[in-house]
């Protein structure tokens, strides 16, 4: 089984009921099992910043699908409960990022793991800090924790 951490964020409508419902969602699949949850974080909106403050929380999932298969899985959950790509860091019923699976180092077109943006934004590493502190951004070499406080000192990730 590989150890996967997911983000999940929303600001649309019952922003705590939406997070609930897409963790069932997933847990929901044959082979994804929920195995720790952060504590869900309100936040201000990343990068466009007139809309509703979101909801996020951090999730570590184990799980026998591949990364481009919980791809498929993470946009099925998003399309059934009704979110629609209009914008670009618009508002949004539920997101669903692979932010971390296992040591994978993934470059696609369609995906990138690590998440591409998690160490500059404390959405993510705050939460994903609670539950992975001590796990190691394999770009990076350094850990959740040290990223989260780096970021909070206001150093440049890289």
């Amino acid at each position: 089984m590989a150890v996967v951490y997911l983000g999940l964020g929303s600001n649309l409508g019952d922003r705590r009921e939406n997070l609930e419902s897409a963790i069932h969602k997933l847990e929901d699949h044959a082979s994804i099992e929920v195995v720790r949850r952060s504590s869900i974080l309100e936040t201000a909106p990343y990068g466009k910043t007139d809309q509703p403050d979101f909801m996020n929380m951090c999730i570590m999932v184990e799980t026998r699908v591949s990364p481009l298969d919980l791809l498929e899985v993470v946009l099925s959950v998003e399309h059934d409960m009704g979110r629609v790509r209009k914008e670009i860091w618009g508002p949004r019923i539920i997101d669903i990022d692979i932010l971390l699976y296992e040591d994978l180092e993934l470059s696609l077109d369609e995906l990138n793991i690590p998440h591409t943006e998690m160490h500059k934004r404390a959405f993510v590493l705050e939460p994903l800090a609670e539950i992975a502190g001590d796990v190691v951004h394999p770009g990076f070499g350094r850990t959740i924790e040290t990223l989260r406080q780096e970021l909070e000192a206001g150093k440049t990730n890289s």
